[in-house]
Parts: structure tokens; sequence; C-alpha cells
């Protein structure tokens, strides 16, 4: 780790953009350019290479590139906004291209349109909700955006109630905008979380390690006891047991397996299936 932002490091004082390819998996820090291989090879053998991206090339650009959280366009390159390391998924098309991003371990949430989040109810303005979802200003979500709400149908939301939805506008020049609605007008399990329960904080890393598909600690946590549970991408989690203590157990799992081993994780669940 040390040695990857030392290279990181140099590459930044030199003031040399560095090919993404080369450095996918590895740490980028803030200020650093990156450049993304060549789409298409119109130059013929030999005149490939590593070289910008022309992202707004038109027509000869055939291939689609995505820049995600920690990344931005700067003219033709990428520019890194944050320190973490550099990953990319390729297309399902396989076409080349895909999406690139900064994965890095932050608490602060930034709102991005199509996250799923659970906010907590801190006013009722006319016919909008402001919902805290950690973030640096308060989500709007109207009456209307709940499965069924009409004029005369309202739903019951009271102040300090936990909603969960998705953002269906988020920028960084305007409010962020929920709703508890699919696109078919169904709430597919959104809307207000039951009183019960209990909701804590992780940090976004551990959100998005929990809901991998292939995800062991989920499976271990659910053999050990009936459960209910919500993830929010802003990195909030609720869950419900049978028991208050069960609960609790299942909350300080959860946290601690950041920071665990899979031979120490396994250890605790045996333990906590024997008695």
């Amino acid at each position: 780790m040390a040695e990857a932002a030392a290279v990181a490091a140099e590459s930044l004082a030199g003031g040399r953009a560095r090919a993404a390819r080369t450095v996918l998996n590895q740490v980028v820090l803030p200020g650093e350019e990156l450049l993304l291989p060549e789409q298409e090879d119109a130059e013929g053998p030999g005149g490939g290479g590593e070289r910008p991206l022309r992202l707004n090339a038109g027509a000869r650009s055939r291939v689609r590139v995505v820049c995600g959280p920690g990344l931005r366009r700067c003219g033709d390159r990428l520019l890194v906004t944050k320190c973490g390391r550099l990953r990319h998924k390729e297309p399902g098309s396989g076409s080349g291209g895909g999406v690139y991003w900064v994965d890095s371990q932050q608490k602060r949430y930034v709102p991005v349109k199509g996250d799923h989040v659970i906010g907590i109810v801190t006013a009722k303005s006319g016919d909008i909700f402001k919902v805290d979802v950690g973030g640096s200003e308060p989500a709007s979500l109207s009456y209307l955006a709940f499965e069924g709400a009409t004029k005369r149908n309202r739903p019951n939301v009271q102040v300090g109630d936990l909603i969960y939805g998705q953002f269906v506008v988020a920028n960084k020049d305007m409010e962020p905008e929920m709703v508890c609605i699919d696109s078919c007008g169904r709430a597919n399990g959104m809307g207000v979380i039951g009183h019960d329960g209990l909701l804590f904080k992780v940090t976004l890393g551990l959100i998005r390690k929990l809901l991998a598909p292939d995800c062991e600690i989920i499976q271990e946590v659910g053999k050990l006891y009936p459960l209910e549970i919500v993830f929010g991408m802003n990195g909030r989690i609720w869950v419900k047991a049978k028991t208050i203590q069960q609960t609790l157990i299942l909350a300080n799992i959860l946290e601690a397996c950041e920071h665990m081993t899979t031979d120490q994780r396994k250890q605790i669940f045996s333990r906590l299936a024997e008695s």
C-alpha cells in the first residue's frame, strides 16, 4: 500500500499522466491525470498505444466510458478527485469501455441518482417531506411519491420516521429528490420502515461489501437468527430480530466484520451458533 502511494505521489509530482489500465486496483491520488486506451485502431499497426481518450470524438468513438465516483472529466483526460484504488467494470457487451471509479473508505455520503438509501424524516413543509440522508443537505420527498398515494389518500408519514427510498434527482446543482416507488409505480419494498428495530451507521465500503452478490457475511448472519434487514447505500443499516438481545448481537457483528479476517469471522459465528 505504501509503495503504491509512493509511486502515485511520484507520478503526481512529475506531472506525468499514467495509463488507467496499468494502475487498476492500485492507489491513485487527487490531482492525478489518467489516460485511457485507444478506442479503435485507426492508425494501423504500431499506431496504437496509450493516449488521451477523446470523450467528445463524435462518430469515431464507438465505446462509451463512464466516470464514476472519484473521477472527473478534464478535457480529454480523467482527473482523480479523491484518494483510493482505481476500479474498472467491463460493460455487459464486452466491447470495451465500461465504468471507471475510485474505491475509497469514507463515511460522508454524496447522493447518486438511483441509489437506495435510508433516510430520517426531519420536517414537513407543505406537500414535501424533508429527509436526512447523511449528505450535505436534506432530500425532498413528495407525499405523492408513495404507492397508491393521492391528494385524498395521503401516506401516514410522521417526523422521525425512517424512509427507505431511491434518488431520482441527485447532482451538485440541485436539491436531491427521493421517491418510494419504482418506474412501474410499485413500492417494491420501499416506504416507511417499521418503528421497531435498530438503525446504525457503517462505512460506505462495508455497505458495498455487504451488498455484493457473493457476500458470505449475509449468508452466515441469516443462519444465526430470523431477521429483517435493510441496507442503505448512504451507510445506514436497519436490522430487526426476534428479541432486543439478538438485534444488538447482529448489529455488533455487522459493525465488526469490516476489520475481521475470514477465520476470525467464522470462529465468532461458530461460537454464536453453539450458544
